[in-house]
């Protein structure tokens, strides 16, 4: 008799063995799994350009960042995109917490059955005083005016949330069932495992994220500049809203610098590039290791968020 072959038996052990090990579960929607392990933070580069002096900033160019280190991180999954407008308005609407102070000012916590209620000569007014909308009202009727008014709404709801402070970043993903990231976290998204300097690369260009010198010089919806994607699949890294990280601004572990602006509830750390315009162009401001910082009270019309969630096992 022909013996049997060992070799669905052991395959059959090693499947077993193989399936006992913990899994990654996948990611939740909206969100990506950067995996476990070590990659490079911060720089040691130096302004030798006296661009501190030319722009007039407070403190010294990229000395923060110092030193370039090797940091690790365990797995964690990381939105894909910035929050947006329409995500946090309902937060809005089903926590009764303030809404950012721009949507007061620009109309856009206006509802359709709350613009239904005006006459039509004062829906003409707010819609060119606080929406400024672009076309001449002065013979739309009601259902017209309502209905360009709401297609604004609608475009706006897919813009990245700004002017939130990093408390209310912070509730916003706890609503979510998740966390603000970690600023190690962050710049490993951005970065990748190889350090990349913006997340595209290490070549600057200012055509692959919406940045100051776009011409523009406002947001776009998260994803709109596809270029500005980091190796994991995360969007927006590089520009168009800074964002709120978990950290308060500290030095790293053998910094050779040390600013009065460090310490324990003083500062949070702000990363990633705003579509400014001015000197914002610059590409320093790009940089995924440059390290901004606020008061988390701070409202900013260039700061937004996304929201982090430790690794899930199965």
């Amino acid at each position: 008799m022909k013996p049997k072959s060992l070799w669905p038996l052991l395959l059959a052990v090693l499947t077993a063995c193989d399936q006992s090990q913990p899994q990654l579960m996948p990611p939740p929607d909206g969100m990506v799994l950067v995996p476990a392990g070590e990659f490079v933070m911060g720089s040691d580069e130096v302004d030798t350009e006296g661009k501190q002096e030319e722009f007039g900033f407070r403190e010294p160019m990229y000395m923060d960042e110092h030193p370039r280190h090797k940091a690790s991180v365990d797995a964690f999954y990381i939105d894909r995109y910035e929050v947006t407008n329409g995500e946090y308005k309902r937060f809005v609407l089903a926590t009764g917490v303030e809404p950012p102070p721009p949507w007061i000012q620009n109309g856009y916590n206006a509802s359709e059955h709350r613009l239904s209620r005006f006459d039509s000569e004062t829906l003409r007014r707010v819609a060119a005083d606080y929406f400024q909308l672009d076309m001449d009202t002065s013979k739309m009727e009601k259902a017209e005016l309502v209905a360009e008014l709401m297609k604004l709404q609608a475009g706006r709801d897919q813009l990245p949330v700004t002017a939130v402070n990093w408390y209310d970043a912070a509730s916003y993903c706890r609503w979510r069932g998740k966390r603000l990231p970690s600023e190690a976290e962050w710049e490993k998204a951005a970065r990748g495992p190889d350090g990349y300097r913006y997340p595209w690369g290490d070549g600057w260009d200012p055509a692959k994220a919406n940045v100051g010198d776009n011409d523009t010089g406002v947001t776009v919806s998260p994803g709109s500049y596809p270029q500005d994607k980091s190796v994991y699949g995360v969007f927006d890294l590089g520009g168009n809203v800074s964002e709120w990280v978990n950290d308060w601004y500290q030095g790293y572990p053998g910094a050779d610098y040390e600013s009065e602006l460090y310490g324990d509830d003083i500062y949070k750390v702000v990363k990633g590039g705003g579509a400014g315009v001015g000197h914002y162009a610059l590409s320093y401001f790009y940089r995924s290791a440059r390290r901004g910082q606020a008061d988390p009270l701070t409202l900013s019309v260039d700061v937004g968020f996304r929201c982090a969630m430790s690794g899930e096992y199965r």
